[in-house]
């Protein structure tokens, strides 16, 4: 069985799409019942999209550098997963709460997170990066490096939204599984493909369907877990599983921003209606390595990789934007400013000072707690018993 048969067989619509590869619009027949979303959609808007697109890729360029120069302990690079992330991103309403994996760096920014924030995680400097309750961070949840953790939280997360709309609607059964309550906001979960094959994954989507959660499930296949390709971990198309689960499920182009939106709006306003919880396959590819540890050359073959550079997800929305009578001038600008921006968070990120021991040990407990306490004297004790000063040494 080929990874072809395992991404699409004949019985499978074909994924939903708008741009083709070449950035041209040519919607397939699959994408006819979700082109009304794109009725909001016009050149302004695209263009925004494309500067989302270039300020993500010439930030993960600079964190996969400064990874190198070991300024940072690790990066997760997102390039070549910028369409379906800036496309996703856009279609969700600001009351949405999303819970990313670990490279969901454009979906990030387009909610509104530093890009500072990530790459000091990665830093070490912190132990989380940004505040999720501070509005400023659009309801954009911390990475989660624990394969599928996130899935549940998220699951968990949306069955509280559901649960207060029907206490603010008055209804006394906690039922939640019955269907058509709305609750007027929704939450997105992105993991890949890799992550399907655990546990956590597949029992937050049997909760998601026994409860109707107003959930979206995006799970970017982007054809690796690390070194293990998706035909290895799967005899079907991951959207069928879902289906199996009972919820509604799609598998779209996901290099075409245009279809990433589409279907997401689509199944957002769905889930905030009440129509229970949606899963989108994301078919796109990672153009480098999981992270900085990993060495792709070992079990990828370069011809793979020129394969889908030449269906580079920028590229494709440059060519159409290009096609509406954008010019040059635009283009220039954005790749000048998205390189000014990554020196900047370079710059900053270099300047960080260094958090003092004592940090870790705040907000692990709402209220002060003496195991922690005990914690913190026993590292005061440790940390000063390197006091190299000449008082310390007498």
């Amino acid at each position: 069985m080929t990874e072809h048969d395992i991404l699409h067989s004949p019985e499978d619509p074909e994924p939903i799409r708008f741009l083709d590869e070449a950035g041209r619009y040519a919607p397939s027949d699959s994408a006819a019942a979700f082109a009304d979303e794109l009725s909001d959609i016009g050149v302004d808007e695209l263009q925004v999209w494309y500067r989302d697109m270039m300020s993500t890729r010439a930030f993960d360029i600079e964190c996969t550098h400064l990874q190198r120069q070991g300024q940072l302990a690790l990066w997760v690079p997102s390039v070549g997963q910028e369409g379906c992330q800036v496309g996703i991103a856009r279609a969700a309403e600001p009351q949405d709460h999303i819970f990313p994996a670990y490279r969901e760096h454009a979906v990030a920014r387009i909610r509104g997170v530093d890009p500072v924030a990530l790459a000091a995680q990665f830093r070490g400097l912190t132990h989380g990066g940004w505040d999720v309750t501070d509005p400023a961070n659009g309801n954009f949840h911390l990475y989660t490096l624990v394969l599928a953790a996130q899935t549940q939280h998220a699951t968990g997360h949306a069955l509280g939204q559901l649960l207060d709309a029907k206490a603010r609607a008055g209804v006394t059964s906690m039922d939640a599984g019955e269907p058509g309550t709305a609750t007027g906001e929704a939450t997105l979960v992105f993991y890949g493909d890799g992550t399907t094959s655990q546990g956590d994954s597949n029992e937050a989507m049997i909760f998601a369907a026994s409860y109707q959660t107003p959930e979206l499930f995006v799970v970017q296949n982007n054809r690796w877990a690390i070194s293990v390709p998706v035909a290895r971990q799967s005899r079907t198309p991951l959207y069928r599983r879902a289906l199996g689960f009972g919820l509604r499920a799609v598998q779209i182009d996901g290099n075409d921003p245009l279809a990433a939106y589409a279907v997401a709006k689509r199944f957002l306003r769905e889930a905030r209606e009440g129509g229970g919880p949606g899963y989108i396959e994301a078919l796109t590819y990672r153009i480098g390595a999981h992270t900085t540890a990993d060495d792709p050359t070992r079990y990828r073959e370069e011809g793979e990789l020129e394969h889908w550079q030449e269906r580079d997800p920028i590229e494709r929305l440059e060519a159409y934007l290009r096609e509406q009578g954008t010019g040059d001038e635009f283009f220039d600008e954005v790749r000048a400013d998205a390189t000014r921006e990554a020196r900047a968070v370079r710059d900053t990120i270099l300047s960080l000072p260094a958090p003092s021991a004592d940090s870790m040990f705040e907000h692990v407990y709402a209220e002060p707690h003496p195991r922690i306490e005990e914690q913190r004297e026993w590292m005061a004790h440790y940390e000063s018993s390197f006091d190299t000063t000449e008082e310390g040494a007498e």
